[in-house]
């Protein structure tokens, strides 16, 4: 499936690159410490019923999460910041920890991607959590030590400042009849034109050998959710071939070279890897950052909006979004668009190893500029 033509590959690659400016980035929320394991991010962007700029992620601290919990905390709580605008400042503005986010059978272990939607009566918060479950019998042997499994639970309330524990429900229950799926984790919804809401999410296997997307619907009126995909974007051939972890859908402005399309098209960034463990060089090759092994590092996709199982990179040689610091991790991208531009936050390793989540506003002029 050829979707898009070369000019316009190369123009979408430009306006991501723009947005996604790795130097001109700068920190929104700080974790916990400056150090490594220390980060903030894995949630979205949106705009509030009254204009403000409302942030969301979760802290994590350090642990390994190959050897299971015991070596660290790891996921600690998931917060929500509330800013005026995209310069911020943001301030905190609710918290949720492991034991907010625990049923009394099922404790959570670690918090992981979280995002924030606003419905037509009120406000969700779709929170990723690893809770104490076992795995499947004949697959127990694979589960690490304190460990457990994932899935997705909802709180919901008619406003931000009335979200509390006990709204929460599970909405995308972990994939012990699929354990090809059995971890889900990290959404991140979008609303459709006709009211449906679509979550996507990312996928893992009992194994922790690689990971997917996944993509629910849940139609206008209904409080159930219907799989759409279960694998949205295939993994890549060279530096995307362990990952596949889409966080956004962007809709392209219809200007430029996109004027008049017949077909309206969306840019997708994911996270990905070479592989899910350290690689060893050869001396004599090409050096690369550690961020082209394990490290999660992104690029982008394309796909038609009248079809949204149909998703393909844009990004098949080489990543797109490297951190200039640290480890070269750069991840999470969420965006929120207006009528002034887009603005864009992931989480981006720094000198000291931590991840701080960031931010980029990219003016409309300068969209249609790159576009044009």
């Amino acid at each position: 499936m050829a979707i898009l033509t070369p000019i316009e590959t190369e123009k979408l690659t430009a306006l991501a690159s723009a947005l996604i400016d790795q130097e001109a980035a700068r920190v929104l929320v700080e974790p916990l410490e400056r150090s490594t394991g220390y980060w903030f991010g894995g949630g979205n962007v949106i705009r509030d019923r009254d204009g403000a700029v409302l942030l969301c992620g979760r802290y994590r601290v350090y642990g390994d999460s190959r050897t299971g919990i015991h070596s660290g905390d790891r996921g600690k709580e998931a917060a929500i910041f509330r800013g005026e605008g995209f310069e911020g400042p943001f301030e905190k503005v609710a918290t949720f920890t492991k034991s907010d986010l625990s049923y009394p059978d099922r404790e959570v272990v670690s918090i992981e991607g979280v995002a924030l939607h606003l419905t037509e009566d009120g406000i969700e918060f779709f929170v990723s959590t690893e809770k104490d479950v076992s795995y499947p019998e004949r697959l127990k042997e694979h589960r690490k030590p304190g460990a457990g499994v994932w899935s997705i639970d909802q709180l919901s309330a008619d406003a931000l400042p009335n979200l509390a524990p006990s709204s929460l429900e599970e909405v995308i229950p972990a994939g012990h009849a699929h354990p090809e799926r059995l971890h889900v984790k990290d959404p991140w919804p979008f609303d459709l034109p006709n009211g449906d809401v679509v979550l996507g999410y990312c996928t893992h296997p009992f194994s922790w050998s690689s990971s997917a997307t996944a993509l629910a619907l849940r139609r206008k009126g209904s409080s159930t959710w219907e799989a759409l995909s279960h694998d949205l974007l295939r993994r890549g051939p060279v530096w995307d071939i362990a990952a596949a972890r889409v966080t956004e859908r962007l809709a392209i402005p219809p200007v430029g070279v996109f004027a008049g399309r017949e077909r309206d098209l969306s840019l997708y960034f994911y996270d990905s890897c070479e592989c899910l463990r350290p690689l060893d060089e050869n001396p004599r090759a090409v050096s690369r950052p550690r961020g082209w092994s394990c490290e999660e590092i992104g690029g982008i996709a394309v796909g038609e909006d009248h079809d949204l199982t149909k998703v393909e990179s844009i990004s098949l040689e080489a990543p797109l979004f490297l951190s200039p610091h640290g480890t070269g991790c750069s991840r999470y991208v969420a965006t929120l668009v207006d009528e002034s531009g887009i603005f864009a936050t992931w989480q981006q390793s720094q000198e000291d190893l931590s991840q701080p989540l960031v931010g980029h506003f990219l003016p409309m002029e300068r969209v249609v500029e790159i576009l044009s």
